[in-house]
């Protein structure tokens, strides 16, 4: 059974992430930062958090992810994990994994913030995490900040909130979402399942 590594870098929402993975048939183990990522077969970055905090975290394995992705092992950003794989963040200093370019702005507008609850997707671009996905389908969120991307060609989803925001993105094996699959119901599953056929091919 394919083996994904959820990284456990001091953000919350670790166990109810575990049990949506492990519903698609995937194992699912909780790793400390410094664990070989070598025996895993997918990797999860987790949120919700802080993220200075985070790229702190994952400082020591920060080399390791980068390694792990470019063998080609698929990874699953959610929310702060999501927001990691870009270069830095308004929330505050530290360094990001860099996968893509960009960075991290805070929601703006008469709404208010953090973004917390169900909310629509708009796809702008097909990819296998989406399979089966409805336009305007309802997802949660729970969230102050999002990402930019420099390239726009990754952007799988958005999503208005005052404003319009990338909300999952997808390039090759790396897989992000704004929202949390794993709270998000049938949906959420079924998103979670399309990562673990990406996982087992």
């Amino acid at each position: 059974m394919p083996q994904v590594f959820i990284v456990d870098y001091g953000v919350g929402n670790l166990l109810s992430l575990k049990f949506a993975l492990e519903k698609t048939g995937l194992t699912a183990k909780i790793t400390p930062p410094t664990k070989n990522l070598k025996d895993a077969d997918a990797i999860a970055l987790p949120g919700v958090g802080n993220f200075t905090a985070a790229a702190k975290a994952l400082e020591p394995v920060k080399q390791a992810l980068v390694d792990a992705v470019e063998a080609g092992k698929p990874i699953l950003g959610i929310c702060l994990g999501l927001q990691l794989y870009f270069e830095d963040s308004e929330e505050g200093p530290g360094e990001g994994l860099a996968f893509f370019k960009g960075r991290n702005v805070r929601l703006t507008g008469p709404v208010k913030v953090p973004h917390m609850g169900w909310n629509t997707l708009q796809k702008v671009r097909e990819n296998e995490l989406l399979d089966g996905v409805e336009d305007d389908t309802y997802v949660y969120f729970v969230h102050s900040l999002y990402p930019v991307p420099a390239d726009k060609s990754i952007v799988c989803t958005q999503t208005e909130y005052a404003q319009t925001f990338t909300s999952a993105v997808a390039s090759r094996n790396i897989f992000g979402t704004q929202f949390h699959p794993e709270k998000s119901g049938d949906l959420g599953l079924k998103i979670l399942q399309n990562f673990a056929r990406a996982v087992a091919r």
